[in-house]
C-alpha cells in the first residue's frame, strides 16, 4: 500500500490549498484561561504540530458563546479579548507553511452547570437539566456562530470549522429525539437542519471570498438516525457551499450500529455520495501509515488525526520517511506527552481516557 498519495497537496474551493493530507483533529485539552483566552501551553501545543508538518492545524473546540462551554479551560471565541491570543496564533501557524482553522462549538445541553448554569438545549431536557431556546436565542447562536467565523478571519485565520458532531448544540438540532421543537427550527430534517445551512450561508456572505469553511459531523449516536445524516449529508455535499466534510467515526474501519446498515464500513456510506469540489476527510483511530493510506484508497480526500498527534507532534514527518509507521504502543508515560508539548492539565485529561496514560515510576 503506497503512502504517496498522502503527501499530494490538495486544493480546496476556497483558500490555500492544503501542502499534504493531514490535518490536525480538533482536540480538547484544558489548556486555555477560564475566560477563553489562548495560553502559552495551548499555543506550544498547537504550533509544534503546525511545525511537525501537518498541513491543516485546527484548534480545539473554541465555544462561540460563554453559554455554549463545554469544558474547563476551553478556548473562547465569543468574545474580542480573544482577538490577541488568536492573532499571535493564527501567524504562527502560517509562519510554519500550515494553514489554519478554528472549530466553532456549543456544547448544548452538554454544558457543564458549574461553568454556565442552566445549560440550553433545541428542546427542554429535564434529564441534563437544560431548557428550550427560544426562537429569538436560536437567531442568536446563529448569529454568535457567524459572528465567531467573523473574528476567527479579523485574526488571521484562514477558515473555521462547525462543530455539528458528538451530540453537541448542532447536533442536538439534527437529533428528532433531543429537537421537539414545533417551530421552523423542529419537526422534519429540513426544519432540524436549519440552523446549520443558515450559519453556512451567514458565514459565506459575510467572510471574504477566500475563506475556509469546514462541517464535521459523527453520523450515529446521541439520538441520530444514519438515514438522515446520510441524507443531511448528501444536501451539504450537493449545495457546495463548504471546503470539506470531517467525518468523526471513532474507528474509521467501523461498521455502524443500526443492524440494516452493517456489512460496510460507516464511512462508505458518506464517500459514495457526490461530492462535487467539497472534500472529505475521516478521523478514528488512524494510528498508522498504512491505515492513513487506506482511508484515502477507501475514498477520502485527507486523513484527520488526534491520538497519533498526541503521541508524536510530528506525525507526517515520520510517516513520511517510514512507509510502515506506527504509534507508539499505549499507555505512554506522562514524561512522552510532556515531550510532545502536553502541557500538566492535558496530561491530566489524557489520564481520564482509559489505557492511554502510564503513571511516572518516581525514582527509588
Amino acid at each position: 500500500m503506497s503512502i504517496a498519495h498522502l503527501f499530494e497537496p490538495l486544493a480546496l474551493s476556497h483558500g490555500p490549498a492544503l501542502k499534504n493530507r493531514f490535518v490536525l483533529a480538533p482536540l480538547t485539552n484544558l489548556q486555555s484561561h477560564p475566560d477563553g483566552r489562548l495560553s502559552d501551553e495551548e499555543f506550544h501545543w498547537l504550533t509544534m504540530r503546525a511545525k511537525g508538518g501537518f498541513a491543516l492545524t485546527m484548534t480545539c473546540a473554541a465555544h462561540v458563546q460563554s453559554q455554549g462551554q463545554g469544558f474547563p479551560g476551553q478556548l473562547g471565541i465569543f468574545s474580542d479579548i480573544h482577538l490577541e491570543g488568536l492573532t499571535r496564533l493564527a501567524k504562527a501557524i502560517g509562519d510554519y507553511g500550515s494553514v489554519s482553522a478554528v472549530q466553532l462549538h456549543h456544547a448544548g445541553n452538554r454544558s457543564p452547570k458549574e461553568l454556565v448554569g442552566t445549560p440550553v438545549c433545541p428542546s427542554d431536557d429535564p434529564e441534563k437539566g437544560a431548557r428550550a431556546l427560544t426562537a429569538a436565542e436560536v437567531e442568536g447562536v446563529r448569529e454568535d456562530f457567524i459572528a465567531a467565523a467573523l473574528r476567527a478571519q479579523a485574526a488571521g485565520f484562514n477558515g473555521v470549522e462547525l462543530h455539528g458532531a458528538h451530540g453537541y448544540l448542532l447536533a442536538q438540532f439534527l437529533s428528532s429525539k433531543i429537537n421537539r421543537r414545533t417551530d421552523h427550527y423542529g419537526g422534519s430534517l429540513e426544519n432540524r437542519a436549519r440552523i446549520i445551512f443558515e450559519i453556512i450561508d451567514g458565514i459565506r456572505a459575510r467572510c471574504r471570498p477566500d475563506f475556509q469553511l469546514g462541517l464535521r459531523i459523527s453520523p450515529e449516536r446521541f439520538g441520530l438516525k444514519l438515514a438522515e445524516m446520510r441524507d443531511f449529508a448528501r444536501e451539504v455535499l450537493r449545495q457546495g457551499k463548504i471546503d470539506y466534510l470531517d467525518l468523526s467515526l471513532w474507528d474509521v474501519g467501523k461498521e455502524p450500529e443500526e443492524p440494516e446498515f452493517q456489512g460496510q464500513t460507516l464511512m462508505s456510506y458518506f464517500t459514495d455520495l457526490p461530492r462535487g469540489k467539497v472534500r472529505i476527510g475521516a478521523a478514528g483511530k488512524i494510528m498508522s501509515a498504512r491505515t492513513a493510506a487506506g482511508v484515502l484508497e477507501a475514498g477520502c480526500d485527507f486523513v484527520i488525526l488526534g491520538r497519533a498527534a498526541i503521541l508524536r507532534h510530528d506525525v507526517p514527518f515520520r510517516i513520511q520517511s517510514d512507509p510502515h509507521y506506527t504509534s507508539p504502543a499505549l499507555p505512554v508515560t506522562e514524561q512522552h506527552l510532556r515531550n510532545e508539548g502536553l502541557s500538566p492539565a492535558f496530561v491530566a485529561y489524557m489520564s481520564s481516557w482509559q489505557g492511554f496514560v502510564a503513571k511516572d515510576v518516581e525514582p527509588a
